[in-house]
Protein backbone atom coordinates (compact mmCIF):
# COMPACT_ATOMS: atom_id res chain seq x y z
CA UNK A 1 0.00 0.00 0.00
CA UNK A 2 1.17 3.63 -0.59
CA UNK A 3 1.86 5.74 2.64
CA UNK A 4 -1.46 7.98 2.47
CA UNK A 5 -4.77 7.93 0.77
CA UNK A 6 -7.67 11.00 1.18
CA UNK A 7 -9.58 8.10 2.32
CA UNK A 8 -8.82 4.71 3.80
CA UNK A 9 -11.79 2.25 3.73
CA UNK A 10 -11.47 -1.12 5.86
CA UNK A 11 -13.19 -4.06 4.98
CA UNK A 12 -14.98 -5.11 1.41
CA UNK A 13 -18.30 -6.24 2.36
CA UNK A 14 -21.50 -4.37 0.78
CA UNK A 15 -20.61 -1.11 3.05
CA UNK A 16 -16.72 -1.02 2.31
CA UNK A 17 -17.64 -1.41 -1.35
CA UNK A 18 -20.04 0.72 -1.74
CA UNK A 19 -18.28 3.74 0.13
CA UNK A 20 -14.90 3.25 -1.75
CA UNK A 21 -17.06 3.00 -5.31
CA UNK A 22 -18.97 6.46 -5.02
CA UNK A 23 -15.96 8.27 -3.70
CA UNK A 24 -13.73 6.79 -6.33
CA UNK A 25 -16.52 7.81 -8.83
CA UNK A 26 -16.03 11.59 -7.36
CA UNK A 27 -12.15 11.34 -7.96
CA UNK A 28 -10.72 11.09 -4.34
CA UNK A 29 -8.13 8.95 -3.94
CA UNK A 30 -9.46 5.97 -2.14
CA UNK A 31 -8.18 2.65 -0.54
CA UNK A 32 -9.71 -0.49 0.61
CA UNK A 33 -7.97 -2.68 2.96
CA UNK A 34 -9.68 -5.93 3.31
CA UNK A 35 -8.74 -8.99 5.72
CA UNK A 36 -9.77 -11.48 3.37
CA UNK A 37 -9.19 -13.03 0.13
CA UNK A 38 -12.23 -13.10 -2.07
CA UNK A 39 -14.75 -14.82 -2.67
CA UNK A 40 -15.47 -15.96 1.01
CA UNK A 41 -18.05 -16.58 2.86
CA UNK A 42 -20.74 -14.58 4.39
CA UNK A 43 -24.25 -15.13 6.10
CA UNK A 44 -27.07 -12.66 5.36
CA UNK A 45 -28.30 -14.02 1.79
CA UNK A 46 -31.87 -12.66 1.35
CA UNK A 47 -31.96 -8.94 0.07
CA UNK A 48 -34.61 -5.92 0.81
CA UNK A 49 -35.69 -3.92 -2.42
CA UNK A 50 -34.47 -0.63 -1.03
CA UNK A 51 -30.89 -2.06 -2.09
CA UNK A 52 -32.12 -1.64 -5.74
CA UNK A 53 -31.93 2.62 -6.07
CA UNK A 54 -27.90 2.00 -4.50
CA UNK A 55 -27.28 -0.30 -7.07
CA UNK A 56 -28.66 1.74 -9.27
CA UNK A 57 -26.52 4.60 -7.91
CA UNK A 58 -23.35 2.56 -7.84
CA UNK A 59 -24.04 1.44 -11.98
CA UNK A 60 -23.73 -2.51 -10.97
CA UNK A 61 -27.09 -3.57 -10.73
CA UNK A 62 -27.01 -4.71 -14.24
CA UNK A 63 -24.02 -6.52 -13.38
CA UNK A 64 -26.05 -8.29 -10.63
CA UNK A 65 -28.90 -8.96 -13.06
CA UNK A 66 -26.47 -10.98 -14.93
CA UNK A 67 -25.51 -13.29 -12.83
CA UNK A 68 -28.59 -14.71 -12.31
CA UNK A 69 -29.66 -14.35 -8.66
CA UNK A 70 -32.69 -16.16 -7.00
CA UNK A 71 -35.31 -13.19 -7.32
CA UNK A 72 -37.11 -12.42 -4.46
CA UNK A 73 -41.01 -11.33 -4.85
CA UNK A 74 -41.49 -10.68 -1.17
CA UNK A 75 -41.65 -12.49 1.94
CA UNK A 76 -43.97 -15.89 3.46
CA UNK A 77 -44.58 -15.36 7.23
CA UNK A 78 -45.94 -18.58 9.51
CA UNK A 79 -45.65 -16.71 12.66
CA UNK A 80 -47.80 -17.21 15.65
CA UNK A 81 -50.53 -19.23 14.71
CA UNK A 82 -51.19 -16.56 11.66
CA UNK A 83 -49.89 -16.98 8.02
CA UNK A 84 -49.72 -14.28 5.56
CA UNK A 85 -47.67 -12.99 2.46
CA UNK A 86 -45.94 -9.71 1.43
CA UNK A 87 -45.49 -9.29 -1.79
CA UNK A 88 -43.37 -6.20 -2.72
CA UNK A 89 -45.33 -5.21 -5.86
CA UNK A 90 -48.19 -4.61 -2.90
CA UNK A 91 -46.19 -1.98 -1.70
CA UNK A 92 -44.45 -0.20 -4.64
CA UNK A 93 -44.41 0.16 -8.01
CA UNK A 94 -40.83 1.16 -8.46
CA UNK A 95 -38.81 -1.67 -6.51
CA UNK A 96 -41.01 -4.76 -7.25
CA UNK A 97 -38.65 -7.63 -6.46
CA UNK A 98 -35.15 -8.31 -4.52
CA UNK A 99 -32.53 -11.20 -5.00
CA UNK A 100 -31.65 -14.02 -2.40
CA UNK A 101 -28.05 -13.92 -2.81
CA UNK A 102 -24.74 -16.11 -2.09
CA UNK A 103 -23.31 -13.37 -0.53
CA UNK A 104 -19.35 -14.81 -1.44
CA UNK A 105 -20.51 -14.10 -5.07
CA UNK A 106 -22.70 -10.84 -4.38
CA UNK A 107 -20.07 -9.37 -2.46
CA UNK A 108 -17.16 -10.32 -4.98
CA UNK A 109 -19.22 -8.34 -7.43
CA UNK A 110 -19.87 -5.21 -5.68
CA UNK A 111 -15.81 -5.24 -4.48
CA UNK A 112 -14.77 -5.99 -8.00
CA UNK A 113 -16.46 -2.80 -9.90
CA UNK A 114 -14.83 -0.72 -6.87
CA UNK A 115 -11.40 -1.96 -8.27
CA UNK A 116 -12.49 -1.20 -11.71
CA UNK A 117 -13.89 2.47 -10.57
CA UNK A 118 -10.66 3.33 -9.53
CA UNK A 119 -10.69 2.11 -5.66
CA UNK A 120 -7.11 0.82 -4.50
CA UNK A 121 -7.91 -2.50 -3.49
CA UNK A 122 -5.86 -4.52 -1.17
CA UNK A 123 -7.14 -8.15 0.01
CA UNK A 124 -5.14 -10.22 2.22
CA UNK A 125 -4.57 -6.88 4.44
CA UNK A 126 -4.99 -5.99 7.99
CA UNK A 127 -5.89 -3.06 9.69
CA UNK A 128 -4.03 -3.51 13.25
CA UNK A 129 -4.42 0.10 14.77
CA UNK A 130 -6.03 3.16 13.75
CA UNK A 131 -3.52 6.81 15.16
CA UNK A 132 -5.14 9.08 16.10
CA UNK A 133 -3.32 12.91 16.78
CA UNK A 134 -4.87 15.34 19.11
CA UNK A 135 -7.98 12.94 18.96
CA UNK A 136 -8.69 12.70 15.30
CA UNK A 137 -8.04 9.96 13.63
CA UNK A 138 -4.95 10.37 11.11
CA UNK A 139 -3.13 7.15 9.99
CA UNK A 140 -3.77 3.13 10.27
CA UNK A 141 -0.84 0.29 10.59
CA UNK A 142 -1.72 -2.29 8.34
CA UNK A 143 0.05 -5.82 8.05
CA UNK A 144 -0.36 -8.99 5.70
CA UNK A 145 -3.28 -10.88 6.50
CA UNK A 146 -1.50 -13.75 8.93
CA UNK A 147 1.56 -11.56 9.61
CA UNK A 148 1.65 -9.13 12.10
CA UNK A 149 5.05 -8.63 11.61
CA UNK A 150 5.31 -7.39 8.60
CA UNK A 151 3.47 -4.69 7.05
CA UNK A 152 3.20 -0.23 7.09
CA UNK A 153 1.47 2.80 8.10
CA UNK A 154 -0.76 4.86 5.78
CA UNK A 155 -2.14 8.21 6.68
CA UNK A 156 -5.40 9.34 5.59
CA UNK A 157 -7.67 12.30 5.69
CA UNK A 158 -10.85 10.37 6.65
CA UNK A 159 -11.53 6.76 7.33
CA UNK A 160 -14.49 4.57 6.50
CA UNK A 161 -14.93 1.59 8.92
CA UNK A 162 -16.12 -1.00 7.29
CA UNK A 163 -14.86 -3.86 9.32
CA UNK A 164 -18.02 -5.69 10.64
CA UNK A 165 -18.61 -7.40 13.65
CA UNK A 166 -14.93 -7.35 14.06
CA UNK A 167 -14.68 -3.60 14.60
CA UNK A 168 -11.85 -2.56 14.21
CA UNK A 169 -11.89 0.83 15.28
CA UNK A 170 -15.06 0.68 17.57
CA UNK A 171 -14.51 -2.88 19.69
CA UNK A 172 -10.80 -3.27 19.66
CA UNK A 173 -9.94 0.45 20.28
CA UNK A 174 -12.74 2.61 21.20
CA UNK A 175 -14.46 0.13 22.99
CA UNK A 176 -17.65 1.92 22.71
CA UNK A 177 -20.40 -0.48 22.18
CA UNK A 178 -23.10 -2.02 23.44
CA UNK A 179 -24.88 -4.84 23.40
CA UNK A 180 -29.12 -4.33 23.60
CA UNK A 181 -30.90 -5.50 26.44
CA UNK A 182 -32.87 -7.84 23.85
CA UNK A 183 -32.13 -10.21 21.03
CA UNK A 184 -29.27 -12.15 22.95
CA UNK A 185 -29.57 -14.92 20.21
CA UNK A 186 -28.04 -17.54 18.61
CA UNK A 187 -28.42 -18.77 14.87
CA UNK A 188 -27.45 -22.02 13.53
CA UNK A 189 -27.88 -22.91 10.01
CA UNK A 190 -26.96 -25.47 6.68
CA UNK A 191 -27.86 -25.60 3.53
CA UNK A 192 -29.35 -28.48 1.67
CA UNK A 193 -30.19 -29.91 -1.63
CA UNK A 194 -33.41 -30.93 -3.21
CA UNK A 195 -35.46 -28.67 -1.23
CA UNK A 196 -39.03 -28.16 -2.27
CA UNK A 197 -40.17 -25.16 -4.24
CA UNK A 198 -41.92 -22.84 -1.59
CA UNK A 199 -46.08 -22.90 -2.92
CA UNK A 200 -47.14 -19.96 -0.49
CA UNK A 201 -46.03 -16.25 -0.99
CA UNK A 202 -44.46 -14.78 -3.48
CA UNK A 203 -42.00 -16.20 -6.20
CA UNK A 204 -38.88 -16.68 -4.43
CA UNK A 205 -39.57 -15.52 -1.32
CA UNK A 206 -37.53 -16.12 1.94
CA UNK A 207 -40.03 -17.67 4.46
CA UNK A 208 -40.30 -16.95 8.13
CA UNK A 209 -42.00 -19.09 10.36
CA UNK A 210 -42.38 -19.31 14.54
CA UNK A 211 -41.58 -22.17 16.58
CA UNK A 212 -42.17 -21.73 20.45
CA UNK A 213 -38.27 -21.91 20.49
CA UNK A 214 -37.80 -19.31 18.18
CA UNK A 215 -37.98 -18.90 14.36
CA UNK A 216 -36.49 -20.53 11.22
CA UNK A 217 -35.54 -19.00 8.09
CA UNK A 218 -35.68 -20.41 4.77
CA UNK A 219 -34.14 -19.17 2.00
CA UNK A 220 -33.75 -20.55 -1.96
CA UNK A 221 -30.63 -19.47 -3.70
CA UNK A 222 -30.03 -19.85 -7.56
CA UNK A 223 -27.43 -22.62 -7.09
CA UNK A 224 -29.99 -25.26 -6.03
CA UNK A 225 -29.09 -24.95 -2.56
CA UNK A 226 -31.86 -24.18 0.08
CA UNK A 227 -30.49 -21.85 3.28
CA UNK A 228 -32.61 -22.94 6.32
CA UNK A 229 -31.46 -21.72 9.83
CA UNK A 230 -32.84 -21.09 13.16
CA UNK A 231 -32.39 -18.30 15.85
CA UNK A 232 -33.47 -19.23 19.62
CA UNK A 233 -32.18 -17.74 23.01
CA UNK A 234 -28.66 -17.93 23.71
CA UNK A 235 -29.82 -19.27 27.06
CA UNK A 236 -32.07 -21.84 25.18
CA UNK A 237 -29.58 -22.91 22.99
CA UNK A 238 -26.95 -23.84 25.76
CA UNK A 239 -29.15 -25.84 27.47
CA UNK A 240 -30.68 -27.55 24.74
CA UNK A 241 -27.38 -28.34 23.54
CA UNK A 242 -25.95 -29.73 27.10
CA UNK A 243 -29.33 -31.87 26.86
CA UNK A 244 -29.31 -32.91 23.51
CA UNK A 245 -25.75 -33.06 22.59
CA UNK A 246 -24.68 -31.44 19.71
CA UNK A 247 -26.13 -28.36 17.87
CA UNK A 248 -27.00 -30.95 15.46
CA UNK A 249 -29.58 -31.96 17.67
CA UNK A 250 -30.73 -28.92 18.68
CA UNK A 251 -31.59 -27.54 15.20
CA UNK A 252 -33.48 -30.84 14.26
CA UNK A 253 -35.34 -30.72 17.45
CA UNK A 254 -36.85 -27.43 16.88
CA UNK A 255 -37.15 -27.99 13.19
CA UNK A 256 -40.13 -30.33 14.00
CA UNK A 257 -42.13 -27.52 15.37
CA UNK A 258 -42.33 -26.41 12.01
CA UNK A 259 -44.30 -28.13 9.74
CA UNK A 260 -43.56 -25.59 6.40
CA UNK A 261 -39.50 -26.49 6.72
CA UNK A 262 -40.43 -29.70 7.43
CA UNK A 263 -42.53 -29.90 4.15
CA UNK A 264 -39.87 -27.99 2.03
CA UNK A 265 -36.93 -30.74 3.15
CA UNK A 266 -38.65 -33.83 3.32
CA UNK A 267 -37.00 -34.78 0.40
CA UNK A 268 -34.12 -33.14 0.90
CA UNK A 269 -29.98 -33.67 1.58
CA UNK A 270 -28.02 -31.42 4.03
CA UNK A 271 -25.38 -30.18 1.66
CA UNK A 272 -22.95 -28.79 4.47
CA UNK A 273 -22.33 -29.29 8.14
CA UNK A 274 -24.60 -26.62 10.57
CA UNK A 275 -22.92 -23.31 11.42
CA UNK A 276 -23.16 -21.32 14.70
CA UNK A 277 -23.31 -17.58 15.49
CA UNK A 278 -23.89 -15.62 18.06
CA UNK A 279 -26.37 -13.22 17.10
CA UNK A 280 -26.37 -10.10 19.56
CA UNK A 281 -27.99 -6.94 18.76
CA UNK A 282 -25.29 -3.98 19.69
CA UNK A 283 -24.97 -0.20 18.79
CA UNK A 284 -21.81 1.80 19.15
CA UNK A 285 -21.87 5.36 21.14
CA UNK A 286 -20.55 7.13 18.41
CA UNK A 287 -20.82 6.41 14.58
CA UNK A 288 -18.39 9.21 13.41
CA UNK A 289 -16.13 11.56 15.27
CA UNK A 290 -12.91 13.78 14.14
CA UNK A 291 -11.66 11.98 11.17
CA UNK A 292 -13.47 8.62 11.00
CA UNK A 293 -16.99 7.16 10.25
CA UNK A 294 -18.46 3.91 11.25
CA UNK A 295 -20.48 2.28 8.96
CA UNK A 296 -22.41 -1.52 8.73
CA UNK A 297 -22.11 -3.49 10.94
CA UNK A 298 -19.07 -1.73 12.71
CA UNK A 299 -21.75 0.55 13.73
CA UNK A 300 -24.67 -1.66 14.91
CA UNK A 301 -25.68 -5.05 14.30
CA UNK A 302 -29.38 -6.04 14.75
CA UNK A 303 -31.37 -9.24 14.53
CA UNK A 304 -31.80 -11.33 11.27
CA UNK A 305 -35.52 -11.01 11.68
CA UNK A 306 -36.01 -8.43 8.79
CA UNK A 307 -33.41 -9.34 6.71
CA UNK A 308 -31.96 -5.40 6.95
CA UNK A 309 -27.89 -6.34 6.81
CA UNK A 310 -27.08 -5.22 3.22
CA UNK A 311 -29.71 -2.53 3.33
CA UNK A 312 -28.36 -0.71 6.68
CA UNK A 313 -24.91 -1.35 5.42
CA UNK A 314 -24.92 -0.18 1.74
CA UNK A 315 -27.00 2.52 2.72
CA UNK A 316 -25.10 3.60 5.70
CA UNK A 317 -21.99 3.89 3.45
CA UNK A 318 -24.08 6.08 0.88
CA UNK A 319 -24.22 8.55 3.64
CA UNK A 320 -20.66 7.92 4.33
CA UNK A 321 -19.64 8.60 1.13
CA UNK A 322 -21.49 11.92 0.31
CA UNK A 323 -20.74 13.10 4.03
CA UNK A 324 -16.92 12.85 3.42
CA UNK A 325 -17.02 13.72 -0.80
CA UNK A 326 -18.68 17.36 0.76
CA UNK A 327 -15.91 17.97 3.59
CA UNK A 328 -13.42 17.00 0.87
CA UNK A 329 -14.62 19.69 -1.35
CA UNK A 330 -15.16 22.02 1.17
CA UNK A 331 -18.96 22.32 0.69
CA UNK A 332 -19.85 21.47 4.34
CA UNK A 333 -18.44 22.10 7.62
CA UNK A 334 -17.18 18.54 9.54
CA UNK A 335 -18.84 18.65 11.90
CA UNK A 336 -22.16 19.87 10.19
CA UNK A 337 -21.23 16.58 8.09
CA UNK A 338 -20.89 14.62 10.81
CA UNK A 339 -23.74 15.54 13.13
CA UNK A 340 -25.80 14.44 9.54
CA UNK A 341 -24.24 11.14 8.93
CA UNK A 342 -24.68 10.38 12.81
CA UNK A 343 -28.71 11.33 12.72
CA UNK A 344 -29.49 9.85 9.86
CA UNK A 345 -27.79 7.01 10.30
CA UNK A 346 -28.96 6.10 13.97
CA UNK A 347 -32.44 7.22 12.99
CA UNK A 348 -32.53 3.94 10.42
CA UNK A 349 -30.92 2.05 12.53
CA UNK A 350 -33.52 2.86 15.32
CA UNK A 351 -36.51 2.61 13.27
CA UNK A 352 -35.68 -0.97 12.06
CA UNK A 353 -34.94 -1.63 15.83
CA UNK A 354 -38.42 -0.85 16.85
CA UNK A 355 -39.94 -2.44 13.67
CA UNK A 356 -37.97 -5.79 14.90
CA UNK A 357 -39.17 -5.74 18.56
CA UNK A 358 -43.06 -4.84 17.77
CA UNK A 359 -43.07 -7.77 15.31
CA UNK A 360 -41.54 -10.30 17.99
CA UNK A 361 -44.14 -9.08 19.93
CA UNK A 362 -46.86 -9.99 17.65
CA UNK A 363 -46.20 -13.49 18.12
CA UNK A 364 -49.07 -15.22 20.09
CA UNK A 365 -48.54 -19.02 20.97
CA UNK A 366 -48.58 -21.33 23.57
CA UNK A 367 -44.59 -20.09 24.93
CA UNK A 368 -43.81 -16.69 25.39
CA UNK A 369 -40.32 -16.86 26.57
CA UNK A 370 -38.29 -16.45 23.54
CA UNK A 371 -40.59 -13.84 22.43
CA UNK A 372 -40.79 -12.01 25.94
CA UNK A 373 -37.00 -11.44 26.07
CA UNK A 374 -37.39 -9.99 22.36
CA UNK A 375 -38.89 -7.09 23.70
CA UNK A 376 -37.59 -3.60 24.39
CA UNK A 377 -37.22 -3.09 28.30
CA UNK A 378 -37.76 0.32 29.59
CA UNK A 379 -33.89 0.82 30.05
CA UNK A 380 -33.71 0.61 26.13
CA UNK A 381 -36.61 2.60 25.87
CA UNK A 382 -34.97 5.45 27.43
CA UNK A 383 -32.04 5.00 25.45
CA UNK A 384 -33.59 5.25 22.54
CA UNK A 385 -35.76 8.49 23.57
CA UNK A 386 -39.07 6.96 21.99
CA UNK A 387 -40.87 10.50 21.43
CA UNK A 388 -38.48 11.66 19.07
CA UNK A 389 -37.28 8.58 17.43
CA UNK A 390 -40.85 7.40 16.79
CA UNK A 391 -41.72 10.35 15.21
CA UNK A 392 -38.82 9.69 12.74
CA UNK A 393 -40.72 5.29 12.24
CA UNK A 394 -43.87 6.79 10.82
CA UNK A 395 -43.30 10.01 8.54
CA UNK A 396 -47.27 11.74 8.11
CA UNK A 397 -47.98 10.36 11.09
CA UNK A 398 -50.19 12.83 13.95
CA UNK A 399 -47.59 14.11 16.38
CA UNK A 400 -46.86 12.26 19.68
CA UNK A 401 -48.08 13.95 22.58
CA UNK A 402 -47.12 11.65 25.82
CA UNK A 403 -43.55 10.05 26.03
CA UNK A 404 -42.65 7.00 27.14
CA UNK A 405 -45.26 3.71 27.68
CA UNK A 406 -48.29 5.87 26.31
CA UNK A 407 -46.19 7.05 23.09
CA UNK A 408 -44.94 2.99 22.44
CA UNK A 409 -48.33 1.73 22.95
CA UNK A 410 -49.68 4.56 20.40
CA UNK A 411 -46.59 3.31 18.19
CA UNK A 412 -47.20 -0.34 18.42
CA UNK A 413 -50.81 -0.03 17.12
CA UNK A 414 -49.68 1.83 14.34
CA UNK A 415 -47.16 -0.22 13.78
CA UNK A 416 -49.44 -3.55 14.09
CA UNK A 417 -52.04 -2.50 12.03
CA UNK A 418 -54.25 -2.26 15.07
CA UNK A 419 -56.38 0.45 14.30
CA UNK A 420 -57.18 -0.47 10.36
CA UNK A 421 -57.91 -4.03 11.62
CA UNK A 422 -54.47 -5.47 9.58
CA UNK A 423 -53.20 -8.36 11.32
CA UNK A 424 -49.68 -7.80 9.18
CA UNK A 425 -47.19 -6.51 11.38
CA UNK A 426 -45.52 -5.22 8.52
CA UNK A 427 -48.54 -3.58 6.61
CA UNK A 428 -48.48 -0.23 7.53
CA UNK A 429 -44.92 0.67 7.75
CA UNK A 430 -43.76 -0.79 4.20
CA UNK A 431 -46.59 1.14 2.80
CA UNK A 432 -44.99 4.38 4.56
CA UNK A 433 -42.96 7.13 3.20
CA UNK A 434 -39.45 6.61 2.91
CA UNK A 435 -37.32 8.59 5.52
CA UNK A 436 -34.45 9.01 3.29
CA UNK A 437 -33.27 13.05 3.46
CA UNK A 438 -33.10 13.15 -0.50
CA UNK A 439 -34.77 16.94 -0.75
CA UNK A 440 -34.95 20.19 1.47
CA UNK A 441 -38.54 18.88 2.69
CA UNK A 442 -37.03 16.19 4.36
CA UNK A 443 -33.81 17.75 5.51
CA UNK A 444 -31.71 16.28 8.68
CA UNK A 445 -30.00 19.38 10.78
CA UNK A 446 -30.55 21.08 7.43
CA UNK A 447 -28.68 19.11 5.14
CA UNK A 448 -29.89 16.14 2.16
CA UNK A 449 -28.19 13.84 0.31
CA UNK A 450 -27.63 14.98 -3.30
CA UNK A 451 -26.81 13.15 -6.42
CA UNK A 452 -26.93 16.72 -8.74
CA UNK A 453 -25.15 18.55 -9.94
CA UNK A 454 -22.84 16.23 -7.96
CA UNK A 455 -22.53 13.23 -5.27
CA UNK A 456 -22.73 14.61 -1.99
CA UNK A 457 -24.62 16.91 0.90
CA UNK A 458 -26.64 20.00 -0.15
CA UNK A 459 -28.21 22.08 2.09
CA UNK A 460 -31.92 22.82 2.99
Amino acid sequence: MRDSTQVLVIGGGPAGSTAATLLAREGFDVTLAEREQFPRYHIGESILPSCLPILDLLGVRERVERHGFQRKGGAYFAWGGQEWSLAFSDITREQTFAWQVVRSEFDQILLDHARETGARVHERTAINEIEFSAGRAVAARWSPAGNSGDGGRISFDYLVDASGRSGVLSARQLRNRRVHDMFRNVACWTYWKGAATLEKGPEGAIAVCSVPQGWFWAIPLHDGTTSVGLVTSKELFNRQRAELGSVEAVYHAAMADCPTVLELLADAQPAAGVKVEQDYSYVCGEFAGPGYLLSGDAACFLDPLLSTGVHLASYSAVLAAASIASMLRGEVPEGDALDFYRSTYRRAYERMLVLVSVFYESYHGKDYHFYHAQRLTHREQQRLHLHDAFLNIVSGMEDLDDAGDAALAKIKSKLTGAESGNSNPLANVMHAPGQVPLSAANSINGLYLSTQPRFGLSRA
